[in-house]
């Protein structure tokens, strides 16, 4: 009768019985957001200044998105970096703490130092295709021109625009300090950029210093508002461990009953 009764138990285990605790209440805006950011080694040009200190593109990028993001609280917000190729630094989450760690761990030359420029959108479009959301937007922040890669930056954009994502464009860098380098290939392709976003019916932003750069992402987060709805979570406390302990102990029993008076002869 106990080898029974344990069997039981350990099929109602399986079964992952929960209880439920509580539930929370979680504002979400609607907009869903994806930004793609650039990872090429040119992001390591340091032609921006804050608190009189020179830092790098890519830092920059940083600073001014991990503030964007504490003002979007209610948005579903993903991250795509790109370098030769993208890939995906963080789905689609209301989560913004697991976000903003993404964001930090962004590192240069962790992929090829090229601009896949197309496979870069294209990724960030990909992640809002499925979505049923008020609005999809991309935020794509690069400092270069599209040079790796298999898809065009402007097929990209068109097939943004078929599936309904508006995609504001952000050209990085300091043409000042690309002259004195004699570098003009450290500038942004900013005719591109442009038709990326008029096809998509977005903006294109030029982020040439740090004030820029930080009015830029105000203006986004001012063009990209609507009400806000509700979506219940309900937490569980999982009963699996009670019914695993419970048959373990019934085991127990049966072992030491069967060396005494109940012992079961052949």
């Amino acid at each position: 009768m106990l080898r029974w009764l344990i069997l039981a138990l350990f099929i109602v285990a399986l079964a992952q019985p929960r209880l439920t605790k509580s539930e929370t209440t979680v504002k979400a805006s609607g907009v869903d957001i994806a930004v793609a950011l650039d990872l090429s080694g040119s992001m390591e040009m340091p032609d921006f200044v804050v608190n009189n200190q020179r830092i790098d593109r890519l830092d920059m990028a940083k600073i001014v998105l991990s503030q964007f993001i504490d003002m979007r609280p209610n948005d579903r917000i993903g991250l795509v970096a790109f370098g030769g190729r993208a890939y995906i630094a963080s789905p689609l989450t209301l989560d913004h703490d697991f976000l903003q760690e993404n964001v930090a761990r962004l590192r240069l030359h962790l992929i090829e130092d090229n601009t896949a420029l197309g496979s870069g959108l294209a990724t960030a479009v990909n992640r809002l295709r499925d979505l049923k959301s008020k609005s999809k937007i991309v935020i794509l922040m690069t400092d270069g021109a599209n040079n790796a890669g298999n898809i065009a930056p402007l097929d990209a954009a068109n097939a943004a625009r078929t599936l309904g994502v508006k995609v504001y464009t952000v050209g990085v860098g300091n043409d000042e300090v690309a002259r004195q380098m004699r570098r003009p290939d450290l500038l942004p392709d900013e005719d591109t950029l442009r038709k990326i976003a008029d096809t998509t019916g977005g903006k294109y932003y030029r982020a040439d210093n740090a004030e820029r750069f930080r009015q830029i992402y105000a203006e986004i987060d001012k063009l990209e508002k609507t009400e806000a709805v509700v979506s219940k979570y309900t937490e569980f406390k999982e009963l699996f461990p009670w019914f695993v302990a419970g048959g373990l102990a019934l085991l127990l029993i049966e072992i030491v009953l069967g060396q005494t008076v109940f012992r079961r002869l052949p």
